[in-house]
């Protein structure tokens, strides 16, 4: 005899108190099943997981002094989750704009803050000017062409200008190997404290290769994939929600855990932005992530007194979090 849980069948479709929808883009999930206040419910409430994110990063940011640009990157971060909120909410094209272009917006953001960063000040002038420039072509553009695959394709391209800037980066300035045939490289005063900081930096450099990467990676990834299949196969997973009934029908909402996966990828993105910000600054001792566990918390960066040399890094005191 099968098991079966307790469920209520889903509730018809209904007129939305907010209209008839106007984005050029409508998700699986079906309007206005549960409430005509939410025209997509499920959609709507994951991206509480961006508000909570943006919560800790800009209180992170504030604690702990960090550049105010990355306070800025947190800042249009909540305004993705809280766009994405709205549109899901409306299905209204206005709030579709405010939540894909705050997107658009984060990721310029992150671009500036590691393609200005050490850079003179004309230099840095001009790439906020580059960067300035870019968004106000896409927004413009997208808003006359209103093709989402176009937002799709800058705002992939942009990530990916970031990330691949910022692996570089990071083997620059943290691979022994490569830093020390840097022309501005300047070594320690003694052996046995170059050898210290190698280790720090080789420590460092071991942390975000085995964690940080792999799940702000694999949670994209995972996010993309799900996001693609909710896309292919929503006749199918609707009906299996019926089936099924709910809550336990929530689960197979697809562009929900898209919402999800993504909001934890960013955040990894703008803290480890943070981290390694410090990194080129030769600051590695005075800060430090603080990851308690990848189950049940959040990396931060935090500033930390250094008092013993050979402290790990990327493993935090106890004390934190």
């Amino acid at each position: 005899m099968g098991v079966s849980l307790p469920s209520f069948p889903y509730p018809p479709e209904r007129e939305g108190y907010w209209g008839p929808v106007t984005s050029t883009l409508n998700w699986c999930e079906e309007d206005y099943y549960a409430t005509p206040y939410a025209a997509e419910i499920v959609n709507s409430f994951t991206n509480l997981a961006f508000v909570y994110l943006a919560y800790r990063g800009i209180a992170s940011c504030i604690r702990n002094g960090h550049d105010m640009v990355f306070l800025f990157g947190f800042v249009s971060y909540l305004i993705i989750g809280l766009g994405s909120f709205l549109f899901h909410a409306t299905l209204k094209y206005e709030m579709q704009l405010l939540d894909e272009l705050s997107m658009i917006y984060t990721t310029c953001v992150l671009f500036y803050a590691i393609f200005a960063h050490r850079k003179s000040l004309v230099n840095a002038v001009l790439t906020g000017l580059f960067i300035t420039f870019v968004a106000v072509f896409i927004t413009s553009y997208y808003y006359y062409i209103k093709d989402p695959l176009f937002h799709q394709n800058a705002f992939a391209l942009l990530t990916a200008i970031v990330f691949f800037r910022s692996l570089w980066g990071m083997e620059a300035t943290l691979r022994p190997s490569i830093c020390s045939k840097r022309p501005d490289f300047v070594p320690a005063p003694n052996k046995a404290e170059q050898a210290r900081r190698d280790r720090r930096d080789l420590g460092i450099l071991s942390f975000v290769w085995r964690k940080m990467i792999p799940i702000g990676m694999g949670s994209i990834a995972l996010g993309f994939l799900i996001w693609n299949l909710d896309n292919i196969f929503c006749s199918t997973l609707r009906r299996w929600r019926h089936q099924i009934g709910l809550p336990w029908g929530i689960l197979l909402e697809g562009h929900g855990w898209w919402h999800l996966f993504t909001g934890i990828a960013q955040y990894f993105n703008i803290t480890w932005s943070i981290w390694m910000r410090y990194c080129v600054e030769g600051r590695q001792d005075e800060f430090e992530m603080v990851w308690p566990s990848i189950f049940t918390s959040v990396p931060a960066v935090e500033r930390t007194e250094f008092t013993q040399p050979t402290k790990s890094p990327g493993h935090p005191p106890k004390k934190r979090l």
